[in-house]
């Protein structure tokens, strides 16, 4: 029903909606591998199949932060019951009010139906991995990341959070362009968790320390771990750093 997921902080799932038709390669060995060990319990799940769980609805879990349906994707799910949803988390806040709620997916204009009945303490998240649509059709079924950018920035939400991963080859300038045009909360950056099971055309280790610092300077709070040995977690003084300064840091690195 729920739980602890290590990529936000202090947040566990919450799967009263279960499912995705996107087929991304890169979920085939996480999320989709999973959820075959719930053959016992549910075949919906089992299969991967988008569907709902009603008696799920009253178990929300007391942490920091939820994540909405994060073993799949909302846009698939009856909007009524997303409805439901939403007011189960409004009816929670009466008792725990400081909680925050995620709704992902990679179709951001599913979302745009429900903005006037989310409460203040939901984030919207998307994913986008780079900002090339050029062969994304072979990696993914979701809108490409143009289109997708698009309808995520449309949305009329203050409260928005962009994670890019795992990240896919991207343009530096054009990239950061989107994200810092997104206003998000924080960006998450991440590289393929599994480069064994699935091959990404990956950014190298010098784009995605540039991404990150230019998100920084431009007053974005960037979020990740220690990938591949890149450390993501910079002093304050490096916000005052030059694009010079930035890809002499690169070169020194790597």
């Amino acid at each position: 029903m729920s739980k602890k997921t290590n990529m936000y902080a202090s947040a566990e799932t919450w799967n009263p909606i279960k499912g995705c038709l996107f087929d991304c390669t890169y979920c085939k060995p996480s999320f989709q591998q999973q959820a075959k060990r719930q053959k016992h319990n549910c075949t919906e799940c089992y299969e991967f199949t988008p569907h709902q769980h009603f008696e799920r609805l009253s178990k929300i879990p007391n942490a920091e932060i939820v994540f909405v349906g994060g073993n799949g994707d909302i846009s698939f799910a009856d909007p009524v019951f997303v409805k439901q949803i939403i007011a189960a988390i409004v009816k929670k806040n009466l008792k725990r009010p400081n909680q925050v709620y995620y709704f992902q997916t990679k179709r951001p204009e599913y979302l745009a139906q429900f903005i006037g009945e989310f409460p203040p303490n939901v984030i919207l998240v998307t994913t986008l991995e780079t900002n090339r649509d050029d062969g994304y059709g072979a990696v993914s079924k979701a809108p490409p990341p143009s289109k997708r950018y698009a309808q995520f920035k449309q949305l009329e939400w203050s409260r928005k959070v962009v994670t890019v991963e795992p990240a896919m080859d991207f343009d530096v300038d054009e990239f950061t362009e989107w994200l810092i045009s997104l206003k998000p909360e924080y960006v998450w950056l991440g590289f393929n968790s599994r480069p064994r099971s699935v091959r990404l055309p990956e950014p190298s280790k010098e784009k995605m320390l540039a991404l990150a610092e230019r998100l920084k300077k431009a007053g974005i709070q960037v979020r990740g771990k220690e990938l591949w040995g890149l450390e993501l977690e910079m002093s304050e003084a490096s916000l005052e750093w030059t694009d010079e300064d930035i890809e002499a840091e690169a070169r020194r690195l790597f």
